[in-house]
């Protein structure tokens, strides 16, 4: 008996010791962006994620964080996290969407959800459970990571007063918003924020848009073009991304995947509160500037945008079950959520500003 007894109480030491060690196993990672370094904002929301991780979890995953081009190019990061490389991103879903259309419902849509409404629909709307379901296959495990809140229209080196002001037009824009510039006789043109600055000065492009004021003043836009543009009909609310390598998520233990989930969640929370601060100060610095023009697009214009952006989901619908599955969701949410906006945010805002 004294001897059974032993041997079970050794084999419990044995067991305690194996959980404290795994415990105490420190997991190296890297995390690869889409953003310039140390960029305000959506750089660095993502490195503080990654010492928010670190320091919660007592040093037992260390990460670390690469700009874009720094390990990958900005636009390889997807791939890169998928097949392993690095462990985590953080960009945009629209980015990706030579992968599937549907990524860029995750992001925004032109004329689609604010920020707070986009939040709604992935945590309690469904969303999330297809923005899972759709990176499945890429070895991927999506978290909304932030958000700029509703952007600006763009920079512009010349007026635009009407829809004709559009035609031979390059403008750095992504994504379905892109697509709408395209069918209304402009050509949309992609590239990461950092070379933005140089195509504007040199006449690569006539116009982009990139975030608002916060970040397009630490880019110095306002030296390169002088008509600034609102509002943001193309990304009324867009959400950021982290990714994970479901492999490399499968491998933590419970409480650490537990992190992980926590930070992304805190991350989209405080990166939109610093945007709706931060870019309230940036837009008083830019409006004492006396040859910055800050104006409304018009109507007409506004109205292609809107035609041309409804034209574009309806063909892509037909043509895509996916992308069809989850914009059926994603436009329910919409005509349930926008009749309590009207009469709360919206009528709120009416009513202050009259």
């Amino acid at each position: 008996m004294k001897r059974r007894d032993l041997l079970i109480g050794t084999a419990g030491l044995a067991a305690t010791s194996q959980i404290k060690a795994a415990n105490k196993e420190v997991y190296k990672w890297k995390m690869v962006t889409t953003w310039p370094p140390n960029f305000p904002g959506l750089g660095t929301g993502a490195m503080g994620m990654a010492k928010n991780i670190e320091k919660a979890s007592g040093g037992r995953i260390k990460i670390k964080v690469f700009a874009g081009g720094e390990l990958v190019p900005a636009f390889e990061s997807f791939d890169f996290v998928s097949s392993g490389g690095a462990e985590m991103g953080h960009g945009a879903a629209y980015y990706w969407r030579g992968k599937s259309e549907a990524t860029q419902v995750f992001t925004t849509l032109p004329f689609g959800l604010n920020a707070m409404e986009l939040n709604g629909w992935l945590y309690y709307g469904g969303g999330m459970e297809l923005y899972r379901e759709l990176y499945e296959p890429f070895n991927l495990r999506p978290y909304p990571a932030g958000n700029s809140g509703c952007q600006m229209g763009g920079w512009f080196k010349k007026p635009i007063n009407s829809i004709e002001d559009l035609q031979g037009l390059k403008m750095r824009i992504p994504g379905f918003g892109g697509e709408v510039l395209r069918r209304n006789g402009g050509t949309p043109v992609a590239m990461p924020g950092s070379e933005i600055f140089t195509a504007l000065q040199t006449g690569t492009i006539d116009a982009a848009e990139w975030i608002g004021p916060y970040n397009d003043l630490t880019f110095g836009f306002h030296k390169v073009a002088k008509h600034y543009y609102y509002p943001g009909w193309h990304e009324g609310g867009p959400a950021l991304e982290c990714i994970v390598n479901k492999e490399a998520y499968e491998e933590l233990p419970e409480d650490l995947q537990t992190i992980i989930d926590i930070a992304a969640s805190a991350t989209n929370d405080t990166m939109l509160a610093e945007f709706v601060a931060r870019n309230a100060f940036s837009l008083k610095q830019i409006e004492m500037m006396e040859d910055i023009k800050i104006a409304p697009f018009p109507k007409d214009v506004m109205d292609a945008f809107k035609q041309k952006a409804e034209e574009i989901i309806a063909e892509i619908i037909t043509k895509d079950p996916v992308f069809a599955k989850i914009y059926k969701s994603f436009s329910e949410y919409k005509n349930t959520v926008e009749k309590w906006t009207k009469i709360s945010e919206y009528a709120l805002l009416q009513n202050r500003y009259e």
